[in-house]
């Protein structure tokens, strides 16, 4: 058994990075409402949410399109914060948050959307998270998944693992990642990318964030990588991140 198993939790650095967050991905708010309206789906559209962070896309698709559904993350801060804003939005009736492991998850009866938004870890890549989120769909359903992308390929290795990548070879272009959605068998019926302002809405609020809790915790024995981080991080993202780095949620339908 890991030790994620064992823990059953992110590590303390998203959870403080993110604290302030209620979209933990580089969409905003406008544009996830915009997304969920261009899915044309039915009120009472019945949604499987995989690693579903504070419940905010759930939440407010609920409120706004009369869906219903589940999530569920790792994180016990985030799922405590969508289950307050499924109460805040009067949607806790129509929609259930559990903290649990995304990854290996199948609903107990299919689902009309099944959505992975950002955490395609969960089934080691896109085509195990496609496989995954398929055991959970009824025939003719929809699935989101929530990917990134290289805006432009990085000149070398280097500027890739600038942009928190292991190496050029992570992320394809988006043509690429199009391309491979269809080698997996699906239609691409809809898609909604960050820009660099949405980019700069998930990024920069994180710095607020951090420098924040390091007022309130100097003492704490994460201040010196939180320090270096929040020291670090607003040069390396303008730099490599906001040129080079895209992302997007993509709406699958097998074919």
């Amino acid at each position: 058994m890991t030790e994620r198993n064992l823990v059953m939790d992110l590590p303390r650095i998203f959870t403080i990075r993110e604290s302030g967050h209620r979209i933990h991905n580089p969409l905003t708010a406008a544009k996830f409402a915009t997304l969920g309206e261009s899915l044309r789906l039915a009120p009472g559209t019945r949604v499987l949410d995989l690693a579903s962070g504070s419940g905010e896309m759930l939440c407010t698709w609920a409120r706004d399109l009369g869906f219903t559904g589940l999530g569920v993350d790792i994180s016990t801060l985030f799922t405590e914060q969508a289950q307050a804003r499924a109460v805040e939005l009067g949607v806790a009736d129509r929609v259930e948050f559990v903290h649990g492991d995304a990854a290996g998850h199948v609903a107990d009866e299919p689902v009309d959307l099944a959505c992975c938004v950002g955490a395609t870890w969960i089934g080691n890549g896109v085509a195990g998270t496609v496989e995954l989120l398929d055991r959970s769909l009824r025939p003719g359903g929809m699935m989101l998944i929530g990917e990134p992308y290289w805006r432009r390929t990085p000149p070398d290795e280097e500027t890739a693992k600038a942009c928190h990548a292991t190496g050029v070879a992570d992320f394809l272009p988006l043509h690429g990642l199009i391309e491979q959605f269809g080698g997996l068998g699906y239609d691409v019926v809809e898609m909604m990318l960050a820009d660099q302002d949405s980019w700069d809405r998930y990024t920069a609020a994180q710095w607020l964030s951090m420098r924040r809790w390091l007022d309130q915790n100097p003492d704490d024995e994460m201040a010196l990588e939180v320090r270096e981080e929040l020291t670090n991080e607003p040069a390396r993202y303008t730099r490599y991140m906001r040129e080079y780095l895209g992302w997007g949620v993509f709406a699958l339908m097998k074919r």
